[in-house]
């Protein structure tokens, strides 16, 4: 993959004739596209699992081929992806920028390219967990009776794509925090809900499996124990504000960088 490349121009002390000379802006798609990809693997390879052992493997707990398909994966997955999580985070407090006030308008502008391509990623994971899974996760509900609360379904939804969105939610947070200034002296609110309403689906998911022990809910997916996972699931939407936000700072940013005007 090559970079985004955006064309600028910078005066030339050195030319009488007040020629102007090219400077190069670029920011690196590299990660952004092998995130992607990476991604896409991981949700059709989950899916095609799915496919292949979720009824043949994943219809009695108390079966040795449960225990071999789908137990092992769940401790696979769950130590995996929030060691991933963990790992990644710790990474973006240690690396910060612990001079922010230096920080050139270029560079600025490179990490706001950045910051968007981290909620761009983080949109793509909430959308194959919120849509494809999540209504696989009912589809699954309403055909067979559930005898466990990590069901072959749940195993792919809470405990494999929720871990993923959250290594991208918190990671854009901790990224926006750490290294650009208007993120770094307040808190973006937008930011806020946009992370931590899909995050509390995690807690929310305790309540669901103790109400689903005592009601049989499985054929009413508008039941208002799921009211919860839609009002928290919503709060992605914030992601819109955060972006105002961005194309705030791009709109004075721009200037700057490619005209060269005095930064503001």
């Amino acid at each position: 993959m090559t970079d985004a490349v955006l064309s600028t121009t910078n005066a030339s002390s050195a030319s009488a004739a007040g020629s102007r000379t090219a400077v190069r802006f670029s920011v690196s798609l590299n990660v952004f596209a092998a995130t992607l990809l990476i991604l896409i693997a991981m949700y059709v390879g989950a899916r095609f699992y799915q496919l292949a052992f979720g009824f043949s493997k994943g219809l009695d707990v108390t079966s040795p081929e449960y225990s071999q398909y789908w137990l092992t994966f769940f401790k696979i997955e769950t130590v995996a992806l929030y060691g991933a999580c963990v790992v990644s985070w710790i990474y973006l407090i240690a690396t910060r920028d612990r001079n922010l006030s230096a920080l050139s308008p270029r560079e600025e502008l490179r990490r706001y390219f950045v910051l968007t391509m981290w909620l761009v990623v983080y949109s793509f994971t909430i959308f194959w967990t919120g849509s494809f899974f999540a209504d696989g996760d009912g589809v699954w509900h309403q055909t067979v009776l559930r005898d466990t609360p990590l069901t072959p379904s749940h195993i792919i939804l809470f405990y494999g794509t929720i871990p993923v969105y959250l290594f991208m939610g918190i990671g854009s947070f901790i990224y926006a925090m750490t290294r650009i200034p208007a993120f770094c002296r307040g808190i973006s609110l937008m930011h806020v809900f946009a992370v931590t309403g899909p995050l509390l689906i995690l807690p929310n998911l305790g309540f669901n499996e103790w109400g689903h022990a005592y009601w049989m809910t499985e054929e009413i997916f508008s039941h208002p124990l799921h009211w919860g996972f839609v009002v928290l699931g919503w709060n992605a939407l914030a992601l819109a504000g955060v972006l105002m936000q961005i194309l705030g700072r791009f709109r004075e940013l721009f200037p700057i960088v490619f005209r060269r005007q005095p930064a503001q």
